[in-house]
């Protein structure tokens, strides 16, 4: 009879998908990408893993212990984790592994495993009922999937450092966590009391992960070094860098006081960090000034040498950036400000606040991240060098903007946004803040979503009333056009002697920004989709230009 209602549920959950959009997206899209009946009754607290890396055959095994609370009443928990990786068996850690108490003996245990491709379904021995707090145990093993071009393909790295020693490490965003640990691999349930990660290896390489080393054990053939995070964490953020570290560091005097700075880079690699990690107080000084107290002081925050380019892992940030300023060296921007920063250091770095601390629901919404963390290198910029410096980087990377498609992808399907939720996303922020037209206003509601969304996840629904509401102006149609298609507002215009028309074309209906325009001087108008006109006295310049720092299109018409 379970196995009838299973596959009930699936055909169900399969006629949802495929009546929403038959020709993209599947069970499995579904599964992994919404909050569906074997996950909405669980909420994680607590994931401690406990993993085993082998570089000779490039395989791991462990397990993972998922400590839960019901929110309802529900016996049976998608646990996902991806192919070839396999569990081995399912176990609650009070049956079997410890003597039981009489009262332990009426806590139920799983008693049965059904697995359809990356979903494994572990069905408990009774309802677990609503408040119950209880520990799910994952045993497995297997290869794991290899990153092929990582961060953006990503799995787990197995490579080696330029002496040909191990250097390992892993890449999910996007793929998702469960390409390497059984989890609740769907991003609105971030455990709430932070995670463990015990990391054993069998050669002298270190091995360094999120949160602060509480131990180092030696095990028959191995070492164990374990790690303790104590905020909540993305389950793509959990990490193992795995290769031959050296540690320093310094104690950074931040607004919430004393934050501990750490880096861990390959040995060679020693002298030049050093010098380039100076970046990262740069950061912090700039970030906490704009978005508000670092958000991890619990758990520090580290650099940490990595075989690839970069990626915003909570409290250890992966650095990849060849020690060079820029992107690899480039200047994105060509503006030549790109080049006065590390990009990696001041872009991870940024969603400590904008991704880690305050995580969308739905990856369809991750602009949320990266438009932010991008518009995160602008302020950056203008904190150390200026203002017009910083316009000058954000109108130079407008050039990166491709159009193809809305910044919000399906929800519920895991369907990766575009990459127009970086660059695009940022001139878009910083369109909304000329509109708001107070930078005193503007850093305020920035730091008041960091205070707001705290250690939250969110939808984009929330970031845009938080925003409206701050700023008293209704920007609902600027989100609308700028998140929701890939229409670039034109300002149409004419001038006849002194008298200047305009309105708004290529828009959402109802479009009604308001925009700076030069005219015989300076001025804010308020263009619609109807005609409207504004006549001057016969004095002055009667050239016409908008303020560049819109990112809108122009377009005069006789």
């Amino acid at each position: 009879m379970k196995f009838v209602q299973h596959f009930l549920i699936f055909c169900s959950l399969f006629l949802t998908a495929y009546l929403a959009n038959a020709q993209t997206f599947t069970l499995a899209d579904t599964l992994r990408g919404s909050n569906g009946p074997w996950r909405d009754w669980w909420d994680v607290q607590h994931y401690d893993l406990s993993v085993q890396f082998n570089s000779l055959d490039s395989t791991i095994q462990g397990y993972t212990d998922i400590d839960f609370k019901a929110l309802k009443s529900g016996d049976t928990m998608q646990i996902d984790l991806q192919e070839p990786l396999a569990i081995d068996s399912a176990e609650s850690p009070f049956n079997g592994v410890y003597k039981l108490t009489k009262a332990e003996k009426n806590l139920p245990y799983i008693k049965f495993e059904k697995k359809t491709g990356n979903v494994n379904l572990l069905v408990w021995s009774r309802k677990i009922k609503k408040d119950e707090d209880l520990i799910a145990r994952i045993y497995y093993h297997g290869k794991p999937r290899v990153a092929v071009n990582p961060p953006w393909d990503g799995g787990i790295i197995w490579t080696k450092d330029k002496n040909n020693n191990p250097w390992i490490s892993s890449a999910c965003q996007d793929l998702g966590a469960s390409a390497w640990y059984p989890c609740k691999d769907y991003q609105g349930d971030e455990p709430d009391n932070g995670a463990t990660i015990q990391i054993t290896i069998f050669d002298s390489s270190v091995a360094v992960s999120n949160g602060r080393l509480t131990g180092k054990y030696s095990l028959h053939k191995g070492t164990q070094y374990e790690w303790d995070v104590k905020a909540p964490i993305n389950n793509y953020d959990i990490v193992p860098y795995i290769g031959k570290y050296v540690h320093f560091g310094e104690v950074y005097k931040g607004e919430k006081g004393n934050l501990d700075m750490d880096y861990w880079v390959l040995d060679y690699n020693l002298d030049k960090a050093k010098k380039q990690f100076k970046d990262a107080t740069r950061m912090m000084k700039a970030f906490e000034y704009w978005f508000g107290p670092y958000p991890f002081y619990e758990d520090g925050y580290k650099l940490v040498d990595a075989p690839y380019l970069g990626m915003e892992n909570q409290s250890g940030i992966a650095y990849g950036n060849k020690y060079v300023n820029g992107y690899l060296g480039k200047d994105l921007s060509k503006s030549g400000w790109g080049l006065k920063w590390d990009f990696i250091i001041v872009h991870e770095s940024a969603h400590e606040w904008f991704g880690n601390s305050i995580t969308s629901n739905d990856i369809a919404d991750m602009w949320i991240h990266e438009a932010f963390a991008s518009y995160a290198e602008t302020l950056f910029t203008e904190y150390y060098y200026g203002k017009e410096a910083a316009d000058d980087y954000e109108i130079g990377v407008r050039k990166l903007i491709e159009n193809k498609k809305p910044m919000i992808s399906h929800y519920g399907v895991n369907e990766e946004p575009p990459e127009d939720i970086y660059f695009k996303g940022s001139n878009m922020i910083h369109t909304i803040r000329q509109v708001i037209n107070n930078d005193s206003l503007f850093r305020k509601i920035l730091r008041g979503l960091n205070t707001e969304f705290y250690h939250q996840t969110v939808t984009t629904k929330q970031i845009e009333d938080y925003i409206t509401n701050q700023s008293h102006i209704d920007l609902s149609k600027v989100f609308d056009q700028y998140l929701r298609t890939t229409q670039i507002p034109t300002l149409e215009y004419k001038i006849d002697d002194y008298t200047l028309s305009y309105r708004w074309t290529n828009c959402i209906k109802g479009f009604n920004m308001p925009i700076t325009v030069n005219f015989k001087g300076s001025w804010p108008i308020k263009p619609t989709e109807q005609w409207k006109s504004m006549s001057m006295y016969p004095e002055g310049d009667v050239n016409f230009s908008i303020d560049r720092n819109f990112y809108i299109n122009t377009k005069k018409v006789n």
